[in-house]
């Protein structure tokens, strides 16, 4: 196998289930070792080992609310220890509540766009001046096809992941001379549980972290900056 990205750290957010634990597999097979954070140390603890096992890779955890900047300080410097750096951030974790804006409450928006979007920044603020000082680094941001397409029931969530993608793009215009390269990927439905209804017919998650590491193949002179993926046959 060509494990392209040898001797290269990675962190990944919500890594724990999921598309994030997909991630962290495709990566540690890649030949990265590669850090998550889950909300629950007992989460945490059980996906480290699984992925160990898994993979055979060098894995470590620490359990980290992304929407408390003192969590995430406490995260990066959790990585610099374990990790000795970072090279290469997925920001992937993410909830959704669904609700019409009246029954919305106010706790509810807070937590989906503390969570989906001031937590990616968090992240960001962080690993960027690492990244500078190792001359360059790479940021995945786990968005969704929500991030464009807005739908009843959706406030928070649409709010959130368009949000998002503004983010991104402008944080790659801000950083793309500093060998900063950021990408977006927009899923649609993915077999995660995230969504109430079968399954069958949903992207699966290995298949967002081949998407993944695809982008992070490209040469550094090429940035695929934003992928549209959606099930190619979606319940009728």
């Amino acid at each position: 196998m060509d494990k392209f990205l040898e001797g290269k750290c990675a962190l990944v957010t919500g890594g724990t289930r999921g598309i994030g634990r997909a991630i962290a597999a495709a990566l540690l097979k890649q030949g990265a070792a590669v850090a998550i954070c889950g909300r629950t140390l007992e989460s945490v603890e059980l996906a480290v080992e699984g992925l160990r096992e898994e993979t055979g890779g060098t894995v470590a955890g620490r359990a980290a609310d992304i929407t408390c900047w003192e969590d995430v300080e406490a995260l990066f410097e959790f990585v610099d220890r374990e990790l000795g750096g970072i090279d290469i951030l997925v920001n992937n974790a993410g909830i959704g509540i669904f609700r019409s804006v009246e029954e919305l409450t106010p706790r509810e928006w807070k937590r989906v766009v503390d969570t989906n979007l001031t937590g990616a920044f968090y992240c960001c603020n962080l690993a960027l001046p690492r990244f500078r000082r190792r001359g360059g680094g790479f940021i995945v941001n786990i968005s969704s096809l929500a991030g464009k397409n807005p739908f009843a029931g959706g406030a928070a969530y649409n709010a959130s992941k368009f949000g998002l993608n503004g983010f991104s793009e402008a944080m790659m215009l801000d950083h793309r001379h500093d060998n900063v390269r950021v990408s977006s990927i927009m899923p649609g439905s993915v077999a995660t549980g995230f969504q109430p209804g079968g399954e069958d017919w949903k992207i699966a998650p290995d298949d967002i972290a081949e998407i993944v590491v695809a982008v992070l193949r490209m040469p550094e002179r090429t940035l695929i900056s934003r992928v549209e993926v959606r099930p190619s046959r979606p319940r009728k």
